[in-house]
């Protein structure tokens, strides 16, 4: 849910709105987790040179209650960055596991920091490697009943293996399982045949799930605090 690859298109109107909105609805007083702990695992990204390209705090909080809503308990993360994603995933219940996929090792470190410090950490488990790689190795490990089948995946890494990462992701997966997959729309390039591979990526992931009978999904297009994007939301038949 943030602009990879893309120059920010900023609105004051959307950050506004996103700035009113979460103040009312996701006060540290009542929520987890807290604005404090988010706001270090940002600024610590920052301090350790990563890429501000995280989901914006609203689309974090929409990751969490989607995760509420199917009663998650083992959520599958493509690209964990510095965490910030991830920590509102763990914390959608107290008995939920997240695994998530970091391809640097840099970010990896850093996002294990970032969740040690949002108290999360043993929730998590951080896997280094490319996702083409680690996928099949996940998989493996779910097939041999060492992992449980996954409810959420929330797909935010390399655009140009999206459709790769869904392929492999579908079989890890619960029938009502929900897959995300961020920033196919990229400020409406998704409709306009690009030779940039970020928007081929995308539009291979929303031709490929369109094809496929064990999908059912819609692109919901998004503008906030980050950018003009949207993201492609899939359910498992």
């Amino acid at each position: 849910m943030s602009g990879q690859g893309q120059s920010y298109e900023t609105d004051a109107r959307w950050t506004a709105v996103d700035e009113y909105t979460l103040s009312h609805l996701h006060p540290s007083t009542r929520t987890t987790p807290s604005n404090s702990t988010l706001t270090h695992a940002l600024t610590n990204s920052e301090k350790q040179n990563l890429p501000n390209i995280a989901v914006s705090a609203s689309q974090g909080k929409f990751l969490q209650l989607q995760a509420r809503l199917l009663k998650a308990t083992h959520i599958l993360e493509v690209g964990t960055l510095g965490g910030y994603s991830t920590i509102w995933l763990a914390h959608a219940r107290p008995d939920v596991k997240v695994i998530s996929v970091e391809v640097d090792s840099h970010h990896a470190s850093v996002a294990r920091d970032n969740l040690t410090h949002a108290g999360v950490g043993d929730r998590v488990d951080v896997r280094l490697g490319a996702g083409v790689d680690v996928l099949p190795q996940i998989a493996e490990e779910v097939q041999q009943g060492k992992l449980g089948k996954f409810q959420l995946v929330f797909i935010d890494a390399d655009k140009e293996n999206n459709w790769n990462y869904v392929k492999m992701a579908i079989g890890m997966c619960e029938p009502g399982a929900c897959i995300i997959v961020d920033n196919v729309v990229r400020k409406g390039q998704l409709a306009v045949d690009s030779e940039d591979p970020r928007v081929k990526g995308a539009r291979a992931v929303v031709e490929g799930v369109g094809k496929d009978d064990r999908l059912d999904a819609v692109v919901m297009q998004t503008v906030g605090d980050k950018n003009y994007d949207g993201f492609v939301m899939a359910v498992v038949n």
